[in-house]
Protein backbone atom coordinates (compact mmCIF):
# COMPACT_ATOMS: atom_id res chain seq x y z
CA UNK A 1 0.00 0.00 0.00
CA UNK A 2 3.00 2.19 0.83
CA UNK A 3 4.40 2.00 -2.78
CA UNK A 4 1.27 2.26 -4.30
CA UNK A 5 0.61 5.69 -2.54
CA UNK A 6 4.01 6.51 -3.24
CA UNK A 7 3.83 5.48 -7.03
CA UNK A 8 0.83 7.83 -7.02
CA UNK A 9 1.83 10.76 -5.78
CA UNK A 10 5.18 10.78 -7.41
CA UNK A 11 3.09 10.47 -10.99
CA UNK A 12 0.77 13.31 -9.63
CA UNK A 13 3.72 15.58 -9.07
CA UNK A 14 5.46 14.95 -12.22
CA UNK A 15 1.41 15.94 -13.87
CA UNK A 16 1.70 18.96 -12.48
CA UNK A 17 5.08 19.93 -13.20
CA UNK A 18 4.77 19.02 -17.02
CA UNK A 19 1.67 21.02 -17.07
CA UNK A 20 3.17 23.81 -15.26
CA UNK A 21 6.40 23.94 -17.66
CA UNK A 22 3.81 23.58 -20.71
CA UNK A 23 1.46 26.65 -19.47
CA UNK A 24 4.82 28.84 -18.81
CA UNK A 25 5.79 28.25 -22.55
CA UNK A 26 2.67 29.50 -23.69
CA UNK A 27 2.45 32.70 -21.61
CA UNK A 28 5.94 33.31 -23.02
CA UNK A 29 5.52 32.88 -26.60
CA UNK A 30 2.06 35.00 -26.58
CA UNK A 31 4.09 38.02 -24.49
CA UNK A 32 6.85 37.35 -27.43
CA UNK A 33 4.07 37.73 -30.17
CA UNK A 34 2.16 40.89 -28.61
CA UNK A 35 6.06 42.52 -28.66
CA UNK A 36 6.36 41.74 -31.96
CA UNK A 37 3.54 43.27 -32.77
CA UNK A 38 3.99 46.13 -31.14
CA UNK A 39 7.05 46.87 -32.49
CA UNK A 40 6.19 46.31 -35.90
CA UNK A 41 3.27 48.81 -35.27
CA UNK A 42 6.01 51.01 -34.40
CA UNK A 43 8.32 50.84 -37.34
CA UNK A 44 5.29 51.11 -39.76
CA UNK A 45 3.86 54.00 -38.03
CA UNK A 46 6.37 56.78 -39.45
CA UNK A 47 6.22 54.96 -43.17
CA UNK A 48 2.65 55.15 -43.02
CA UNK A 49 2.41 58.71 -41.93
CA UNK A 50 4.94 59.74 -44.50
CA UNK A 51 3.02 57.50 -47.41
CA UNK A 52 -0.19 59.68 -45.99
CA UNK A 53 1.68 62.46 -46.11
CA UNK A 54 2.79 62.32 -49.85
CA UNK A 55 -0.47 61.07 -50.76
CA UNK A 56 -1.71 64.22 -49.00
CA UNK A 57 0.52 66.59 -51.21
CA UNK A 58 0.29 65.07 -54.20
CA UNK A 59 -3.71 65.40 -53.88
CA UNK A 60 -3.28 68.79 -53.01
CA UNK A 61 -0.55 69.66 -55.99
CA UNK A 62 -3.23 68.07 -58.33
CA UNK A 63 -5.93 70.20 -56.94
CA UNK A 64 -4.01 73.55 -57.31
CA UNK A 65 -4.38 75.42 -60.47
CA UNK A 66 -1.41 75.97 -62.57
CA UNK A 67 -0.86 79.76 -62.20
CA UNK A 68 -2.09 79.90 -58.49
CA UNK A 69 1.09 80.44 -56.81
CA UNK A 70 2.18 83.57 -54.93
CA UNK A 71 5.26 83.92 -57.01
CA UNK A 72 4.15 84.59 -60.74
CA UNK A 73 1.69 87.26 -59.79
CA UNK A 74 2.96 90.74 -59.65
CA UNK A 75 1.94 92.64 -56.48
CA UNK A 76 3.36 95.81 -57.60
CA UNK A 77 0.31 98.58 -58.97
CA UNK A 78 2.54 100.15 -61.51
CA UNK A 79 1.48 100.05 -65.04
CA UNK A 80 2.84 98.78 -68.42
CA UNK A 81 5.22 101.43 -70.36
CA UNK A 82 6.62 102.00 -73.56
CA UNK A 83 10.27 100.27 -72.91
CA UNK A 84 9.61 97.99 -70.19
CA UNK A 85 10.82 94.15 -70.70
CA UNK A 86 8.03 91.77 -70.47
CA UNK A 87 8.23 87.87 -69.54
CA UNK A 88 5.18 85.78 -71.00
CA UNK A 89 4.60 82.47 -70.12
CA UNK A 90 1.73 80.32 -70.90
CA UNK A 91 0.90 77.24 -68.89
CA UNK A 92 1.82 73.60 -70.42
CA UNK A 93 2.60 75.57 -73.58
CA UNK A 94 6.07 76.39 -73.42
CA UNK A 95 6.28 76.94 -76.94
CA UNK A 96 4.66 80.17 -76.30
CA UNK A 97 7.00 81.51 -73.42
CA UNK A 98 7.59 85.28 -75.08
CA UNK A 99 10.37 88.00 -73.45
CA UNK A 100 9.29 91.05 -75.42
CA UNK A 101 10.08 94.73 -74.92
CA UNK A 102 6.64 96.77 -74.82
CA UNK A 103 7.48 99.13 -78.17
CA UNK A 104 6.08 102.98 -79.00
CA UNK A 105 2.73 101.87 -79.37
CA UNK A 106 2.60 100.33 -76.12
CA UNK A 107 2.13 96.79 -77.81
CA UNK A 108 4.14 93.75 -77.58
CA UNK A 109 4.22 90.43 -80.46
CA UNK A 110 3.25 87.32 -79.09
CA UNK A 111 2.66 84.15 -81.00
CA UNK A 112 -0.43 83.30 -82.03
CA UNK A 113 -2.42 86.11 -81.03
CA UNK A 114 0.03 89.00 -83.00
CA UNK A 115 0.70 92.46 -81.46
CA UNK A 116 -0.93 93.00 -77.92
CA UNK A 117 -1.49 96.51 -76.44
CA UNK A 118 -0.70 96.26 -72.34
CA UNK A 119 0.32 99.86 -71.96
CA UNK A 120 -1.14 101.44 -69.18
CA UNK A 121 -2.53 98.06 -67.42
CA UNK A 122 -1.00 96.40 -64.58
CA UNK A 123 1.12 93.32 -64.90
CA UNK A 124 -2.00 91.39 -63.69
CA UNK A 125 -4.51 93.26 -66.10
CA UNK A 126 -1.91 92.28 -68.60
CA UNK A 127 -2.28 88.87 -67.91
CA UNK A 128 -6.28 88.62 -68.27
CA UNK A 129 -6.27 89.97 -71.39
CA UNK A 130 -3.51 87.64 -73.20
CA UNK A 131 -5.44 84.81 -71.50
CA UNK A 132 -8.92 86.03 -72.74
CA UNK A 133 -7.33 86.73 -76.71
CA UNK A 134 -6.05 82.40 -76.40
CA UNK A 135 -9.34 81.00 -75.28
CA UNK A 136 -11.40 83.17 -77.46
CA UNK A 137 -9.12 82.41 -80.42
CA UNK A 138 -9.02 78.46 -79.29
CA UNK A 139 -5.94 78.39 -79.44
CA UNK A 140 -5.12 77.40 -75.77
CA UNK A 141 -8.06 75.31 -73.73
CA UNK A 142 -8.14 76.99 -70.49
CA UNK A 143 -5.07 78.98 -70.52
CA UNK A 144 -3.25 80.08 -67.67
CA UNK A 145 -1.14 83.08 -67.94
CA UNK A 146 1.68 84.78 -66.14
CA UNK A 147 2.97 87.96 -66.91
CA UNK A 148 6.27 89.06 -65.11
CA UNK A 149 8.09 92.23 -65.38
CA UNK A 150 11.98 92.14 -65.86
CA UNK A 151 12.79 95.75 -66.34
CA UNK A 152 10.63 99.02 -66.40
CA UNK A 153 12.05 101.06 -68.68
CA UNK A 154 13.15 103.91 -65.95
CA UNK A 155 14.31 101.93 -62.92
CA UNK A 156 14.90 105.18 -61.16
CA UNK A 157 12.79 108.08 -59.83
CA UNK A 158 13.32 111.97 -61.15
CA UNK A 159 14.37 114.12 -58.70
CA UNK A 160 13.49 118.31 -59.95
CA UNK A 161 13.48 121.50 -58.69
CA UNK A 162 15.24 123.12 -55.55
CA UNK A 163 17.24 120.46 -54.49
CA UNK A 164 21.27 120.35 -55.01
CA UNK A 165 21.79 117.73 -57.43
CA UNK A 166 18.66 117.42 -59.49
CA UNK A 167 19.09 113.98 -61.84
CA UNK A 168 17.08 110.33 -61.44
CA UNK A 169 18.18 108.51 -58.71
CA UNK A 170 17.85 104.91 -58.81
CA UNK A 171 14.97 103.06 -56.61
CA UNK A 172 16.11 99.82 -55.05
CA UNK A 173 13.74 98.48 -52.60
CA UNK A 174 11.68 100.57 -50.37
CA UNK A 175 12.26 103.81 -50.94
CA UNK A 176 10.71 106.85 -48.92
CA UNK A 177 10.47 110.53 -50.69
CA UNK A 178 13.29 111.90 -48.05
CA UNK A 179 15.30 109.34 -48.93
CA UNK A 180 15.32 110.31 -52.65
CA UNK A 181 15.63 114.27 -51.59
CA UNK A 182 18.98 112.91 -49.60
CA UNK A 183 20.43 111.74 -52.44
CA UNK A 184 19.93 114.32 -54.16
CA UNK A 185 21.98 116.39 -52.00
CA UNK A 186 18.80 117.81 -49.95
CA UNK A 187 16.90 120.78 -50.25
CA UNK A 188 18.42 124.27 -51.93
CA UNK A 189 18.04 127.65 -49.85
CA UNK A 190 15.41 128.75 -52.17
CA UNK A 191 13.41 125.52 -51.57
CA UNK A 192 9.48 126.02 -50.48
CA UNK A 193 7.37 123.77 -47.90
CA UNK A 194 5.53 121.55 -50.36
CA UNK A 195 6.69 118.76 -52.81
CA UNK A 196 5.00 117.72 -56.03
CA UNK A 197 4.89 113.88 -56.22
CA UNK A 198 3.69 111.96 -59.86
CA UNK A 199 3.53 108.49 -59.62
CA UNK A 200 3.95 106.51 -63.11
CA UNK A 201 1.29 105.23 -63.32
CA UNK A 202 -1.04 108.17 -62.36
CA UNK A 203 0.54 110.68 -64.40
CA UNK A 204 -2.84 112.88 -64.43
CA UNK A 205 -3.01 112.77 -60.51
CA UNK A 206 0.22 114.98 -58.70
CA UNK A 207 0.39 114.75 -54.97
CA UNK A 208 1.24 117.86 -53.03
CA UNK A 209 3.20 117.00 -49.95
CA UNK A 210 3.49 119.73 -47.42
CA UNK A 211 6.64 119.70 -45.47
CA UNK A 212 6.75 120.83 -41.33
CA UNK A 213 10.03 122.57 -40.50
CA UNK A 214 10.55 119.16 -37.96
CA UNK A 215 10.17 115.95 -40.28
CA UNK A 216 8.67 113.86 -36.98
CA UNK A 217 5.79 116.23 -36.54
CA UNK A 218 4.58 114.75 -39.98
CA UNK A 219 5.94 111.55 -40.77
CA UNK A 220 2.87 110.88 -43.26
CA UNK A 221 4.61 113.39 -45.68
CA UNK A 222 7.58 110.29 -46.19
CA UNK A 223 5.64 109.03 -48.60
CA UNK A 224 7.04 105.85 -50.19
CA UNK A 225 8.65 106.43 -53.94
CA UNK A 226 8.36 104.01 -57.02
CA UNK A 227 10.54 103.23 -60.46
CA UNK A 228 9.43 106.17 -62.68
CA UNK A 229 7.88 108.19 -60.34
CA UNK A 230 8.56 112.14 -60.51
CA UNK A 231 9.65 114.59 -57.78
CA UNK A 232 9.49 118.20 -57.93
CA UNK A 233 10.90 120.47 -55.17
CA UNK A 234 8.72 123.82 -55.29
CA UNK A 235 10.81 127.09 -55.23
CA UNK A 236 9.62 129.09 -52.38
CA UNK A 237 7.90 132.57 -53.43
CA UNK A 238 10.05 135.52 -52.50
CA UNK A 239 10.16 138.69 -51.58
CA UNK A 240 12.90 141.08 -51.76
CA UNK A 241 13.43 144.65 -48.90
CA UNK A 242 16.27 146.31 -50.13
CA UNK A 243 17.55 150.13 -49.94
CA UNK A 244 17.80 151.92 -46.88
CA UNK A 245 16.67 149.05 -44.49
CA UNK A 246 18.53 147.55 -41.32
CA UNK A 247 18.89 144.34 -42.99
CA UNK A 248 18.21 144.24 -47.10
CA UNK A 249 17.11 140.41 -47.41
CA UNK A 250 15.31 138.18 -49.83
CA UNK A 251 12.60 136.19 -47.81
CA UNK A 252 10.98 133.08 -48.30
CA UNK A 253 7.19 133.25 -48.56
CA UNK A 254 5.57 130.01 -46.51
CA UNK A 255 1.94 131.89 -46.68
CA UNK A 256 0.28 133.42 -49.62
CA UNK A 257 0.23 137.14 -48.17
CA UNK A 258 3.01 139.24 -46.63
CA UNK A 259 2.31 142.68 -46.33
CA UNK A 260 4.69 145.54 -46.58
CA UNK A 261 4.67 146.69 -43.00
CA UNK A 262 5.40 143.01 -42.35
CA UNK A 263 8.57 142.77 -44.87
CA UNK A 264 9.89 145.92 -43.12
CA UNK A 265 9.85 144.62 -40.18
CA UNK A 266 11.86 141.45 -41.12
CA UNK A 267 14.36 143.54 -42.63
CA UNK A 268 14.84 145.38 -39.32
CA UNK A 269 13.10 148.97 -40.00
CA UNK A 270 13.87 151.57 -42.21
CA UNK A 271 17.54 154.02 -40.90
CA UNK A 272 16.78 157.71 -40.66
CA UNK A 273 18.61 158.35 -43.82
CA UNK A 274 15.46 156.52 -45.57
CA UNK A 275 13.25 158.95 -48.20
CA UNK A 276 9.92 156.94 -47.34
CA UNK A 277 8.13 159.16 -49.63
CA UNK A 278 9.73 157.69 -52.25
CA UNK A 279 9.36 153.36 -51.41
CA UNK A 280 7.96 151.57 -54.19
CA UNK A 281 7.22 148.12 -55.13
CA UNK A 282 8.44 146.93 -57.99
CA UNK A 283 6.79 144.05 -59.87
CA UNK A 284 8.11 141.40 -62.37
CA UNK A 285 5.20 139.97 -64.33
CA UNK A 286 4.62 139.03 -67.84
CA UNK A 287 5.09 141.92 -69.44
CA UNK A 288 8.30 143.13 -67.80
CA UNK A 289 8.87 145.11 -64.76
CA UNK A 290 6.38 147.95 -62.89
CA UNK A 291 6.61 150.61 -60.16
CA UNK A 292 3.99 150.96 -57.60
CA UNK A 293 4.15 154.05 -55.32
CA UNK A 294 4.09 153.04 -51.64
CA UNK A 295 3.14 155.85 -49.25
CA UNK A 296 5.12 153.92 -46.46
CA UNK A 297 5.40 157.42 -44.10
CA UNK A 298 1.70 157.10 -43.87
CA UNK A 299 1.19 153.62 -43.68
CA UNK A 300 3.71 153.73 -40.61
CA UNK A 301 1.23 156.14 -38.97
CA UNK A 302 -1.77 153.83 -39.53
CA UNK A 303 -2.94 156.74 -41.64
CA UNK A 304 -3.02 154.30 -44.83
CA UNK A 305 -3.62 150.63 -45.49
CA UNK A 306 -1.12 148.20 -45.61
CA UNK A 307 -0.11 147.18 -49.20
CA UNK A 308 -0.17 142.96 -50.25
CA UNK A 309 3.03 142.15 -51.83
CA UNK A 310 3.44 139.44 -53.85
CA UNK A 311 5.81 137.10 -54.95
CA UNK A 312 9.14 138.06 -56.49
CA UNK A 313 7.85 141.93 -55.21
CA UNK A 314 10.89 143.88 -54.35
CA UNK A 315 9.97 146.54 -51.96
CA UNK A 316 13.16 149.51 -52.35
CA UNK A 317 13.54 152.42 -50.02
CA UNK A 318 15.73 154.58 -51.11
CA UNK A 319 17.64 157.38 -49.22
CA UNK A 320 16.66 161.14 -48.60
CA UNK A 321 20.19 161.50 -50.81
CA UNK A 322 18.56 159.69 -53.68
CA UNK A 323 18.14 161.90 -56.41
CA UNK A 324 17.89 159.86 -59.72
CA UNK A 325 15.30 159.34 -61.98
CA UNK A 326 12.63 156.37 -62.04
CA UNK A 327 14.74 154.06 -64.36
CA UNK A 328 18.12 154.40 -62.35
CA UNK A 329 15.53 153.90 -58.99
CA UNK A 330 14.61 150.45 -60.67
CA UNK A 331 18.16 149.76 -61.85
CA UNK A 332 19.60 149.96 -58.72
CA UNK A 333 16.55 148.17 -57.01
CA UNK A 334 17.35 145.38 -58.66
CA UNK A 335 21.36 145.00 -58.67
CA UNK A 336 20.31 145.37 -54.64
CA UNK A 337 17.77 143.02 -55.26
CA UNK A 338 20.21 140.11 -56.97
CA UNK A 339 22.64 140.84 -54.04
CA UNK A 340 20.15 140.30 -51.14
CA UNK A 341 20.82 137.68 -48.60
CA UNK A 342 17.72 135.30 -48.42
CA UNK A 343 15.94 134.29 -45.02
CA UNK A 344 13.19 132.37 -44.15
CA UNK A 345 10.00 134.17 -42.49
CA UNK A 346 9.82 132.60 -39.44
Amino acid sequence: MVMDFSASFMRCSWVKFVGGWVLSLLLMAALASDISAQSTEAQATPATVGKTAAQSATQATSTMQPGESATTHSTSSLRLGTGDLVEVGVYNAPELTTKARVNSKGEIYLPLIDYVRVAGLTAEEAEGLIQKLLSDGSFVKNPHVTLFVDQYASEGASVLGEVARAGVYPVTGEQRLLDLISAAGGFTEKAGRSITVTHRDQPDKPITIPLSRNVSDNPQSNIAVLPGDTIIVRKADLVYVVGDVGRPSGFLMDSAHLTVLQAIALAGGTTRTANLGGTRIIHRGPGGLSETPVELKKILRAKAPDVTMQADDILFVPTSATKVLAGRAMEAAMQAATAASILAIP
